[in-house]
């Protein structure tokens, strides 16, 4: 029986994705921010009645969730696993090639959300930063589970981050997310949220208030290059809003 439930949980949720319009909506749901149908049935390109009608289809597949706010309603993705699902999505709709050369825009390629916790090169840095430093560690028995080193928790300390915490909160605590412009891991889970907030709030990162982007600041790339001990690279050359249209268009 749980077979049978879990072969119509994957169909259902495969049809609700399937379809371009609700693929758009949920790639524009994934830099964090809510919308309303409004503005997600601009940006699938459909009528409002029939973004209605997507919207509630993507709700009952539990792929999103809803939020009321007086007379404003406002919709995001349902579950961090969401996003992580769609980042995978997009490495094998990409194609598997024997010479793999990204072709995602500079600036969206160089860091960008992945829902809440930070992808794209800067976020694969950082992740293997972790690794190299001794301060994340693949946990007991799980390649897809994380575990800090006790001078991980001094070197999260040092941002703000409270190990422990983070622990005790209902979610997944570290683990890897294969991000889709590096086909590589990033750091995702409670851990990875929180270091993205993080930056954020320390304005070592800037987030774009219309696209993923998010951008490092003069002070982030001095701060994070002392703090992590390597050189950070940095996109050679700003990303233009056309292509900013043009990669949320294909699901990035």
């Amino acid at each position: 029986m749980n077979v049978v439930q879990n072969d119509r949980g994957v169909s259902n949720v495969a049809a609700a994705i399937a379809e371009p319009a609700r693929t758009r909506m949920l790639c524009a749901l994934m830099d964090g921010h809510a919308r309303t149908s409004t503005e997600l049935a601009a940006i699938a390109e459909v009528s409002t009645s029939t973004a209605s009608a997507h919207l509630a289809k993507l709700k009952d597949a539990g792929l999103l969730r809803l939020q009321v706010q007086g007379r404003h309603r406002y919709y995001c993705l349902g579950d961090p696993l969401v996003a992580q699902a769609l980042e995978a999505l997009m490495v094998i709709g990409q194609g598997s090639t024997r010479s793999f050369s990204p072709r995602t825009p500079d600036r969206l390629q160089f860091a960008r959300t992945c829902y809440d916790h930070l992808a794209g090169t800067l976020g694969v840095q950082l992740h293997d930063r972790m690794f190299e430093a001794g301060w994340l560690l693949p946990a007991e028995g799980d390649d897809q589970e994380y575990r800090v080193s006790d001078s991980g928790v001094e070197f999260f300390r040092g941002l703000g981050i409270e190990v422990a915490e983070l622990k005790a909160l209902r979610r997944r605590f570290a683990c890897p997310c294969l991000d889709w412009s590096m086909r590589r891991p990033h750091l995702s889970g409670a851990l990875g949220a929180a270091l993205l907030q993080a930056l954020l709030q320390r304005k070592w990162l800037t987030q774009d208030p219309d696209s993923r982007a998010l951008t490092l600041t003069a002070t982030g790339g001095r701060y994070l290059s002392k703090r992590f001990s390597m050189a950070l690279i940095q996109p050679a050359r700003p990303l233009s809003s056309s292509a900013v249209i043009e990669l949320q268009r294909l699901g990035g």
